[in-house]
């Protein structure tokens, strides 16, 4: 499409296209939707827990039942991103569809975490796979259209990476507060985590939470959004279009380096959070109160970065930024797993926390610098692809964002699950309190859980090395852009 028609397509819309600035009361609004996101993420970590130690399903049909549903799920996500650009209504082009999407989501998280009882294992395979698919499809329908209406907040370098540390902190919080509901409310005592009659109540309360806050967002948002640019003519049919609009995206080398840089970096995450309370328990012996402990060391980091990723931008690029944040999370997962692998150090208990503290504060720094960076930095590609090819493509260029996250935590849960299987990890010990498991088999285990995850997060920081976009090049291109708009808007 020419450069022409794709700004001829916003012409419809208010002049306040884009502010510079958004005020703080728009982004604390925006920043309520996070919740979703974050809400989901953090009950996400006990799914694997209690499918295989507590149900007693494989590693292997756990990990294949989240990486059949989240590589179907992630497939939807061009679909959801291309349907949210191309919504008209008093509301805007993303909150009807965000609209829709809060009640279905609490909906299937509560359904993932009540299974009937008396399934066989193949029925229990089948809930999982099918709850997990709607809970994600479901979220996206959320989080896409509201991770694109964030890039359209601003188009200012730094005021970007802002929003995202707005959207972040939220997430910090909401992570905070189901962390400390899971591990001293709902799991509290020895044996929490392996009793399955919590896992219900747990699962419903905070879906519960995610409805009420994410449709707190849009209440919040209605009227800054509804002045957003939406698409003067009605669109073409999707079976038509989205072919050409996914082929468009790939074209862009700024999404390719991004969605593949990513792709990596979240199954590394993938393979990390899904092995976290295996190691917790089984090598690192910690009680659930002691584990919550280190969930706010790996918050607190990332709140950390959510500060000091904007003052870094004051002075050098996104991308080196991303690169630091690359490293801190290697180092954090390889040096302490491969002393405890190694049988250098091998605390237990209270005594463990010494060490793992300080990891989990270097990998959330880390983590948090590249949570930020990222979305950005997509951002600032959607904005180019504006500049070379005339049409806005945010909720796509998000979308691609989104499907790299979710197919590779699956890839990570996958490669997590089969490792418990190659490692021969017995099943039964999920169940048993204080089950004592052999060396050999815990040295395994923390070798997936850290090096095996970091390897992953290596070839990623490679792949990402060709990401071109500076300062210098966005501001060109965000003014650029203004000049555009202006002139068809007085034309």
């Amino acid at each position: 499409m020419a450069v022409a028609d794709g700004v001829a397509g916003l012409a419809g819309a208010e002049p306040r296209a884009v502010t510079a600035r958004p005020s703080a009361a728009i982004k604390l609004s925006y920043c309520f939707g996070q919740v979703v996101e974050s809400g989901y993420l953090t009950v996400n970590t006990f799914v694997f827990f209690y499918y295989t130690a507590v149900l007693g399903l494989s590693g292997g049909l756990v990990g294949a039942a989240v990486a059949i549903s989240m590589t179907l799920d992630a497939a939807f996500d061009p679909l959801i991103g291309s349907w949210s650009d191309s919504v008209r209504s008093r509301f805007g082009r993303r909150l009807p569809v965000m609209l829709l999407a809060a009640p279905l989501t609490m909906v299937a998280m509560g359904l993932m975490f009540s299974p009937p009882a008396g399934l066989t294992v193949m029925a229990l395979f089948a809930w999982l796979t099918l709850t997990k698919m709607a809970v994600r499809a479901f979220a996206s329908m959320y989080n896409i259209p509201y991770f694109a209406l964030g890039g359209e907040m601003s188009d200012d370098y730094v005021e970007r990476s802002r929003i995202v540390a707005y959207r972040l902190l939220a997430g910090i919080v909401t992570s905070v507060v189901v962390t400390a509901l899971a591990y001293s409310v709902f799991f509290a005592g020895e044996g929490g985590l392996q009793r399955p009659e919590r896992y219900p109540q747990f699962g419903w309360t905070v879906a519960s939470v995610v409805l009420v806050v994410g449709l707190l967002c849009c209440a919040g948002l209605w009227r800054y959004a509804a002045g957003l640019p939406q698409p003067e003519d009605k669109p073409a049919a999707m079976g038509r279009r989205i072919v050409g609009e996914i082929l468009e995206i790939f074209r862009s080398p700024s999404f390719r380096v991004l969605f593949l840089a990513m792709l990596l970096f979240s199954s590394a995450a993938g393979i990390h959070q899904t092995l976290n309370n295996h190691a917790y328990v089984f090598v690192w012996k910690l009680r659930p109160e002691v584990i919550q402990v280190l969930s706010y060391a790996f918050l607190f980091g990332i709140l950390l970065g959510v500060p000091l990723t904007p003052l870094l931008l004051r002075w050098i690029e996104k991308r080196t930024a991303a690169a630091i944040g690359f490293s801190m999370v290697m180092i954090g997962w390889t040096v302490l797993p491969c002393l405890r692998a190694a049988g250098v150090v091998a605390p237990e208990g209270q005594a463990a926390l010494a060490w793992l503290v300080p990891m989990q504060l270097l990998v959330g720094l880390g983590s948090g610098i590249v949570f930020i960076a990222f979305p950005a930095m997509m951002a600032d590609a959607a904005d180019e692809h504006e500049h070379a090819f005339g049409t806005r493509r945010e909720g796509l260029y998000f979308s691609g964002l989104g499907f790299a996250g979710k197919a590779a935590a699956g890839v990570g849960t996958l490669v997590g699950g089969l490792a418990l299987d190659l490692m021969r990890f017995p099943r039964e010990a999920g169940r048993q309190v204080h089950a004592v498991i052999g060396e050999e088999v815990l040295a395994g285990l923390v070798l997936s859980w850290g090096p095996l995850a970091a390897l992953f997060c290596v070839v990623g920081a490679v792949v990402f090395m060709p990401y071109a976009i500076t300062r210098a090049r966005q501001e060109a291109i965000a003014g650029d852009i203004r000049e555009r708009r202006a002139a068809a808007l007085r034309g």
